[in-house]
C-alpha cells in the first residue's frame, strides 16, 4: 500500500504575483500549477524540509518562512493515486525579489519551468494550483 507523504511548500508573493512550478498531466490533459517545494524527509522539521528544498530546487535562500496551514491532499497524478500533508508557508527571499516578473526559471533536479504568475489569474480559476488548501493560503496571504 502506498504510503502518505508528508510535504512542505513555499508561496512567495511579488507586486500581485506568485512563483510557481509550472506542470502539466496528460492523463487529465491539465496545465497546472504547483508551490514550490518537496517532501519531509525523517527527522527534518517542515520548514527545515522547506529551506532544502529551495536550496535544492531553485538554489535559494529562503529570509523567512510563515505557517499558513496544514493541508489534505487526495489526489490523481499520472493516472495514480497520490496522498499527502502539505504544509503551507509564506515565504520571503531576498534572492527571488531579485528575479525579474518576466523571467523563467527551472527546477534544478528535473527542469520543470517556474516563473512568476499574477494571483488574480488564480482568483478567477484560469489557473490551477496545487497542493489542496495553496489556493485559498494564498488568496488570503494575497489579502493582507
Amino acid at each position: 500500500m502506498p504510503a502518505i507523504r508528508n510535504i512542505a511548500v513555499g508561496l512567495p508573493v511579488k507586486d500581485g504575483h506568485v512563483l510557481a512550478l509550472e506542470g502539466y498531466d496528460h492523463s487529465r490533459d491539465l496545465h497546472f500549477l504547483r508551490a514550490i517545494g518537496g517532501g519531509i524527509e525523517f527527522g527534518e522539521t517542515a520548514v527545515e524540509a522547506l529551506h532544502r528544498e529551495y536550496m535544492e530546487e531553485l538554489g535559494v535562500v529562503l529570509d523567512s518562512a510563515e505557517p499558513l496551514g496544514v493541508f489534505e491532499n487526495i489526489f490523481t497524478y499520472k493516472g495514480e493515486r497520490g496522498h499527502e500533508i502539505a504544509h503551507v508557508f509564506a515565504v520571503t527571499s531576498t534572492a527571488l525579489d531579485a528575479v525579474p516578473l518576466d523571467a523563467v526559471l527551472e527546477i534544478l533536479d528535473q527542469g520543470s519551468p517556474v516563473r512568476w504568475v499574477p494571483i488574480d489569474d488564480i482568483a478567477a480559476g484560469t489557473r490551477v494550483l496545487f497542493p489542496a488548501g495553496a489556493p485559498e493560503s494564498l488568496l488570503a496571504l494575497a489579502s493582507r
